[in-house]
Parts: C-alpha cells; structure tokens; sequence
C-alpha cells in the first residue's frame, strides 16, 4: 500500500504524515490461483512448478470448516501463510496487480474488485493510528484513492472480534472518469498493515451493495 501524496488541505496532511509514517511497503508472498484451477493447468507446467503451486495453493485455499460456512453465492479464501480470510462474490476471477497481495474483479464490470494488501509496521494494533474517524479520513483521502480524486466519507465503525480491532469505511471516490462506492477495513497484527478494499460502480452500487458488505465484514485476522 503505498501512500500518495496528500490531495488535501495542510491540516490533513499533518495527520497523514504523523498517523502513517510507521507503514512501509512489504513485499508480496508468492500466490496462485486456488486449488479448483491447479487440475486444468498442471499438464503445462513442469514438475518443479506443478510442486511449488500445489504447495503455495495449500496455505492460499480455504480451509473446509471456512468453506462450509460460507453463505451462498461467496467464496472463501483463507492465508494461512500471511494470516488472514475473507469472502468474495461468487464468479470474481483473480488478477495480477502490482502491490497487491491477492485481488479478485469481475470479468464484465472492471469496478467491482477486492483486494488485500499487506504493509509494514510498528505498530500492534490499528488503535494506536489514531481515532477511528480520523484514521479514516486521512485513508479515504490521502492513500486508498489516487491524487486529484474528490472523496465523500460517508460512514465509519470500529469493529472488535477475537481480539483484534478493525477500522471499517464506507466512502466515495469521484474522477473524471468514474465515480466508485467503496468500503475498506483496516487492521494491524504482528508487525503487519492489513488494508482490504472492494466497490462498484456507483450506478450499481445500489445492486451490489450487500454483497460488497459481506466481503468486508467477512475479513478477519487469523492469528
């Protein structure tokens, strides 16, 4: 996750500076695509590769209790490697992004995505960014959207589970280009900056949005 230059006023970038400057960029596990897909690739792959994706697609794939319990029309992916679960839309393909440590979209709308990144950090617990509505704010306008975005920060909630704390945001990014609804929730563990995206087109926000809400209040630390 790397944060952008601040598009706001003097005040905001202060808070950003200060809240943020114990996150650095770290790198990426290696990741493949979930067990279903190895079958159909295996004949094209060596025998070293066919061994390293098997092993990578075992820490990647969900395990069967988070699998069972996933609602219909959801898949689930557990990251035993890097600590972390969650829920996407049934049908979302996975894409390579750089910076990214999984992302899944939609083949027919490029607005509806998730992903995962994953930062350093020396902080224990995203709590001690800062208060929850200004931690927010300064994501919502100075790292998860691009310089020059209009960003309307619509809502905020602390969620507590199993002993960890998460930041959750709902809020709107406005370009030349489009105009998306996203929601993002935040967290800290181990020396780690959890930061999980998803949205949509606003003009289908209004049928995607529940589903966009399972995804991020399915997202959950594992350690």
């Amino acid at each position: 996750m790397a944060l952008k230059a601040p598009v706001v006023s003097t005040t905001t970038r202060q808070v950003s500076t200060r809240a943020f400057s114990g996150v650095a960029p770290r790198p990426s596990s290696r990741r493949v695509v979930q067990c279903r897909a190895q079958s159909a690739e295996a004949a094209q792959l060596g025998r070293r590769e066919v061994l390293q994706a098997a092993s990578a697609a075992a820490l990647l794939s969900a395990s069967p209790a988070f699998a069972a319990r996933a609602p219909s029309g959801f898949t689930a992916v557990e990251d035993v490697a890097d600590n972390y679960k969650f829920l996407y839309p049934f049908g979302w393909q996975e894409v390579v992004v750089k910076g990214a440590d999984v992302v899944y979209k939609d083949v027919v709308e490029p607005l509806e995505a998730v992903s995962v990144t994953l930062t350093a950090t020396d902080k224990a617990d995203i709590t001690e960014f800062g208060e929850l509505q200004t931690v927010c704010e300064t994501l919502a306008t100075n790292v998860l959207t691009a310089p020059g975005t209009d960003v309307k920060l619509l809502k905020t909630n602390l969620r507590e589970q199993e002993g960890h704390n998460y930041y959750e945001l709902e809020y709107v990014a406005t370009t030349p280009r489009f105009t998306r609804h996203q929601l993002a929730v935040v967290a800290c563990s181990r020396g780690t900056f959890y930061t999980l995206t998803v949205g949509a087109n606003e003009k289908r926000w209004g049928k995607m949005k529940e589903k966009l809400e399972t995804t991020m209040r399915s997202f959950q630390l594992i350690i």
